[in-house]
């Protein structure tokens, strides 16, 4: 069995080599870039992938099923430009492929680090993604953004870990958590969600509880609070953002 890797990147030099990396041993690999300016495709170009560069952003659903179409293997394992394979993972996805059985797509368990602690509780462990999967048997969805894989047949199961660096630091979390929170109210908005001040306030209080208390986030020490915090934040201003839009077409 052949393996494609897909990976979409937009300004990733800091991170895509080490994910590129790990993956040196599949049989392709490709990136879809999103017209970087920061040197992201000469780095994966170095590294034997192959590019295309888009100068428009569907989202990332929507991209990625771009990097699926150019796909040539049997099997394709996608991951995001700030993931990487270990060693241990790389077996076990060898052995899977020499032996698939009758699923067609498995689920990973992934460890993701917030500034720069691995999260083992906080809802972020296990969390898994479905990554691995037979070419013709998936596509991913269309949203902007916290796309998933629609898998049609069987989904195994691996053990080993993928490794993911969410979040590098507190910039980084302010960033993502703006760009997300516009996309998630975007996406709300286009299906005829509404919001309010008190339901902003409302959802960005429970996600700060369900995170810190009900998930154990407080087990994570330090970086579980802060994380509790980032989530809560990223919930209240995806919710006013949704409310000022449906303001704002309603006039």
């Amino acid at each position: 069995m052949t393996l494609s890797v897909i990976v979409i990147a937009r300004n990733e030099a800091a991170v895509l080599a080490r994910g590129l990396t790990s993956v040196r041993w599949a049989d392709e690999i490709i990136v879809m870039d999103a017209a970087s300016t920061d040197g992201t495709p000469d780095i994966a170009r170095k590294l034997n992938a192959k590019v295309t560069t888009t100068v428009d952003w569907p989202g990332f659903g929507a991209q990625k099923n771009r990097a699926l179409d150019l796909a040539t293997g049997d099997w394709v394992l996608s991951l995001d430009a700030d993931e990487w394979i270990t060693p241990e993972l790389r077996a076990e996805i060898e052995r899977t492929l020499a032996a698939p059985g009758d699923n067609v797509a498995y689920k990973i368990p992934r460890l993701s680090s917030y500034c720069g602690r691995f999260m083992r509780h906080s809802g972020w462990w296990p969390d898994y993604v479905t990554r691995l999967f037979r070419r013709g048997a998936a596509r991913f969805s269309d949203d902007l953004v916290h796309e998933r894989l629609i898998v049609e047949g069987a989904v195994g199961t691996l053990r080993e870990s993928l490794l993911h660096e969410a979040i590098v630091d507190l910039a980084d979390a302010l960033e993502k958590m703006n760009s997300y929170s516009t996309a998630g109210a975007t996406m709300q908005f286009e299906r005829g969600k509404t919001a309010s001040l008190t339901s902003a306030v409302a959802h960005g209080a429970w996600t700060f509880v369900r995170t810190y208390i009900l998930r154990g986030g407080f087990l994570d020490g330090r970086a579980g609070f802060m994380l509790a915090v980032s989530n809560a934040e990223g919930a209240y201003y995806r919710y006013l953002k949704l409310m000022m839009l449906r303001e704002k077409r309603d006039g």
